[in-house]
């Protein structure tokens, strides 16, 4: 983000007044200095309690009625910021918009609102705030005169839920402590240079060569696999030390904020500096300032500087600039309302593209009538017809079906095992070919059914209530409009129809890329089909690697199963996906031992899924989900780790955590550290403090 426009009314040293920073109509200055002192400072001070987030600033040890000139009235500070997709997101789909705070005679921080804006263009639109913890809304760094380091102590593992007022914590308390140097260079060094992380390897390659070639630091080993930065740290003189501690500052805080970019470094940002003059020599500071511009090449720095050390600054570097984002039209758009006469199909929650409504599309179409298709609760004008369909029985869905029909009224039909399991679409509407325009992101994938049904009664599945035994409704031949030769079969339990081998060899004959989607039943499987799915290209979704689909919701006939899937002869290097439900009535100790058996599977990964009631189906009967080895199996799950999609893990971490939070009414250290090992790291510090009901961080 970039800082373009700064009001305030009230402030004790510059009373009321404002700044701008731009440079002209599409520009803003890379490097604006102001004049060292108070004033300056207390500028820097009045930025940083706007864009840190009202929620901060509580837990920050210093007194902000310090900023106000007259205790009768609030400080006001409003501003203009431009953001940067996809780093950051704006509220209103324009870069340029503006908020405000208001600090009263307590010290509180409040975000305005609506009429409460007093200096603020009518032209420039509004938005409060986010005053969440997030880790990189709205990214800023702030420094103050005098600065050390952390040394020894882990400030890595963010248990802090308030980590991001360390950003700018020196600018209001001197001796605030920065980045570990000698730990964040190990670190970053594990993960760039010894297992090839691109973001980390980016960060330490520019960082070896700049400090280098700025500062004569010997970085020549930084790059190979070994090296000891306390002793590298230790070989820096003084001088070189003070001016590469805000540097590292500066690049840590960018990498872990911004965690999935590949080059963190050139992200747009914005730094605060008081006196960066103050803590190097004379000949230095130019040295330091060219080494920040070139390490930061999209970085806006305000710093305060005494006369002479801005004359000390090339005039080049002072007069760069760095460009306004221009955000294009939204391209999809979704329209207002809908065409005169026209039929709209609502989309409320399907995952894959909706078979029936590609059913309804088809036959209206041929009616002569126009179809339009929205998505989850498309609220539009001009609408007469209203088909909805809506899949899953969840709290969100049904939530979208009551606003859907308080919206729409009698012209609203909606159908769906969502909402009524015994619905069917007229014959001969279900008879119709699925309309590929409907869902033009299928591009040459065809989908749809050639059998319905499952002979098996789970108590958490639908389908034998819905659909009965299995029945073919479809072939091949209808499945597969236009040469298409790859299929998303939606099928229930294929392998449990008499045919099933029959189907089998028809698509190996045909050379058919296949998603089985629902999975495929292990259980029932031969010698004969197994031949056969191996000479299927079974593939994933979106057909761009090779994958098998099984499913596995217990723990009945391991020995079995494993002889079914040793006929397939799979090794490391496959690809075999189990869908694992979780949260329907297997304990702990069952889900272990199914994690454990299926890591002892070559090729074997899970993607787990959790429990959703059905319509009329049975709760989740979890009453005996732990036992007294309840932390003793939990360092057991979290040795289990999967060669592929441990993501998926992290959701079952996160529900045994919460079960175990709400039964013992304490935290699985081990668990929690899990959970942020890779993912998300930053709201870690939240997590425990929500998690321990520390309800005050709720909302946060």
């Amino acid at each position: 983000m970039y800082l373009l426009h700064l009001h305030f009314e009230n402030a004790r040293e510059n009373d009321t007044g404002e700044l701008c920073f731009k440079k002209d109509g599409r520009k803003v200055a890379k490097w604006t200095l102001l004049p060292s002192g108070k004033s300056s400072l207390e500028l820097l001070r009045l930025i940083a309690i706007a864009c840190g987030g009202a929620s901060l600033f509580p837990h920050l040890p210093f007194a902000l009625q310090r900023l106000c000139r007259d205790p009768a009235s609030p400080l006001q500070v409003e501003y203009v910021l431009a953001l940067h997709p996809p780093y950051e997101t704006p509220p209103h789909g324009t870069a340029l918009w503006g908020s405000g705070i208001r600090v009263d005679a307590k010290g509180r921080v409040s975000t305005l609102s609506g009429k409460e804006y007093r200096f603020l263009s009518s032209d420039i639109p509004t938005h409060r705030a986010k005053s969440g913890i997030g880790d990189s809304w709205l990214f800023f760094l702030g420094y103050g005169p005098k600065l050390k380091h952390h040394d020894g102590t882990d400030d890595f593992d963010f248990t802090d839920p308030f980590f991001r007022i360390t950003r700018f914590h020196s600018l209001f308390l001197d001796q605030s402590p920065l980045t570990d140097p000698v730990e964040f260079l190990t670190k970053i060094h594990y993960r760039g240079v010894r297992h090839k992380r691109m973001a980390p390897m980016h960060v330490m390659e520019r960082l070896a060569r700049l400090l280098k070639e700025h500062l004569a630091v010997h970085t020549e080993s930084w790059l190979t696999k070994e090296c000891d930065f306390r002793q590298q740290w230790l070989a820096l003189a003084p001088w070189q030390r003070r001016a590469v501690l805000p540097v590292l500052d500066a690049a840590r805080h960018l990498l872990f904020a911004y965690p999935k970019h590949m080059r963190p470094l050139d992200i747009p940002c914005l730094i605060l500096f008081d006196r960066p003059d103050q803590f190097y020599t004379e000949d230095l500071f130019p040295r330091w300032a060219k080494l920040m511009d070139a390490l930061l090449p999209a970085m806006q720095l305000l710093a305060t500087v005494t006369d002479h050390a801005r004359l000390s600054l090339p005039s080049g570097l002072l007069a760069s600039s760095c460009d306004i984002p221009i955000l294009p039209e939204r391209p999809n758009k979704p329209p207002s309302r809908v065409p005169r006469g026209a039929i709209l199909l609502l989309d409320v929650d399907s995952r894959l593209p909706n078979l029936a409504l590609m059913k309804l599309s088809r036959y209206f179409k041929e009616q002569g009538q126009r179809v339009v298709l929205a998505r989850h609760d498309a609220f539009l004008t001009g609408v007469e017809t209203v088909y909805a369909s809506c899949v899953f029985f969840r709290p969100a869905s049904q939530h979208r079906v009551r606003m859907l029909r308080r919206h729409y009224g009698d012209a609203l039909i909606v159908g769906g095992s969502g909402v009524d399991i015994g619905k069917r679409l007229p014959e001969e509407i279900e008879k119709a070919p699925a309309d590929y325009g409907l869902y033009p992101e299928l591009e040459d994938r065809a989908i749809g059914f050639l059998t319905r049904g499952c002979p098996f009664h789970c108590p958490f599945c639908i389908v034998p209530r819905k659909e009965g035994k299995p029945r073919q409704v479809c072939d091949l031949e209808e499945l597969l409009p236009d040469g298409r030769r790859r299929l998303i079969l939606l099928d229930d339990n294929l392998l449990a129809h008499p045919k099933a081998g029959n189907f089998l060899e028809e698509m190996a004959v045909r050379g058919l890329e296949v998603n089985f989607t629902q999975t495929l039943d292990l259980r029932l499987l031969d010698q004969q089909k197994v031949r056969l799915l191996k000479r299927i290209h079974c593939s994933n979704l979106r057909f761009t690697r090779h994958v098998y689909h099984f499913s596995l919701n217990d723990n009945r006939n391991l020995d079995e199963l494993r002889h079914k899937y040793d006929m397939f002869g799979f090794n490391g290097k496959d690809s075999v996906e189990f869908i694992c439900m979780y949260g329907f009535n297997t304990t702990l100790v069952e889900d272990v031992e199914r994690f454990r058996f299926l890591r002892s599977l070559p090729g074997a990964y899970v993607f787990v899924q959790e429990y959703q009631p059905i319509v009329g189906g049975p709760p989740a009967n979890l009453q005996d989900f732990f036992d007294e080895r309840a932390d003793e199996l939990i360092d057991e799950l979290i040795r289990i780790m999967f060669t592929q999609n441990m993501k998926s893990m992290e959701k079952y971490y996160r529900w045994v955590s919460k079960r175990y939070a709400q039964t013992f009414g304490r935290l699985h250290p081990g668990l929690v550290d899990t959970i942020f090992k890779y993912n998300h790291r930053q709201r870690k510090g939240l997590y425990l403090a929500t998690m321990a009901g520390l309800s005050k961080y709720e909302g946060l």
